[in-house]
């Protein structure tokens, strides 16, 4: 069935990210198991709730704190946190923009308020963006909608808010377990493997 629809992971996936920079800033705060905390496969219920926007930003970091030495100020924590965050490049925005004119595309984010503020400061200052409402029909994030990918859910919700019918829907997200999310409700669901492929190849290649 002809794409009429895609849905695009945010971080990893346009924005890249490096999930060790964060670790290795948290081990340097002193908590020497961070990973045991979070990954990108796993994480303990507190950043799920800060991604499903039960916590506030606030109630994150004071959480944290109670794995870090009493002396952690706020704004380390949040440095530490942000530092998985890197660069969005300009060729991904231009592809955003060409698919744009011809498909109805969406971004579907599991992320927080924290990152959110850091990734819209960084937007602004290289490219003069306040968002990426400009590149996208919709923007959805975890932290808003109060759920969080790989649950279906999510997945319902966003296809019935903007009409989309799963089987003419292309999902592309760098987690293998958001794309069985996806799958279980009809959606053409593709892993990048940020490693080996990028964004656009990929999407070029599955539209073809």
């Amino acid at each position: 069935m002809k794409i009429k629809n895609i849905i695009f992971d945010l971080g990893g996936v346009l924005l890249n990210l490096n999930y060790q920079l964060t670790i290795d800033a948290f081990t340097e705060l002193g908590n020497q198991d961070f990973q045991s905390l979070y990954t990108q496969a796993n994480q303990t219920d507190l950043f799920n709730q800060l991604e499903k926007g039960e916590i506030s930003g606030e109630e994150f970091i004071s959480g944290i704190k109670n794995y870090l030495p009493e002396s952690t100020t706020d704004e380390v924590i949040i440095n530490a946190w942000n530092a998985m965050l890197l660069d969005l490049p300009k060729e991904r925005l231009d592809f955003l923009m060409e698919l744009k004119s011809e498909y109805n595309t969406v971004l579907l984010s599991n992320t927080n308020t924290i990152h959110l503020e850091f990734f819209h400061k960084q937007l602004n200052e290289v490219y003069g963006e306040s968002s990426l409402s400009n590149y996208f029909k919709e923007l959805y994030f975890s932290c808003a909608m109060g759920m969080r990918k790989p649950d279906a859910e999510i997945f319902e919700t966003l296809c019935n808010k903007e009409g989309f019918d799963p089987k003419e829907t292309l999902f592309i997200d760098d987690s293998m377990q958001h794309i069985e999310g996806a799958k279980s409700i009809g959606i053409q669901a593709h892993h990048l493997d940020v490693k080996n492929d990028n964004v656009i190849r990929l999407v070029r290649s599955l539209l073809a």
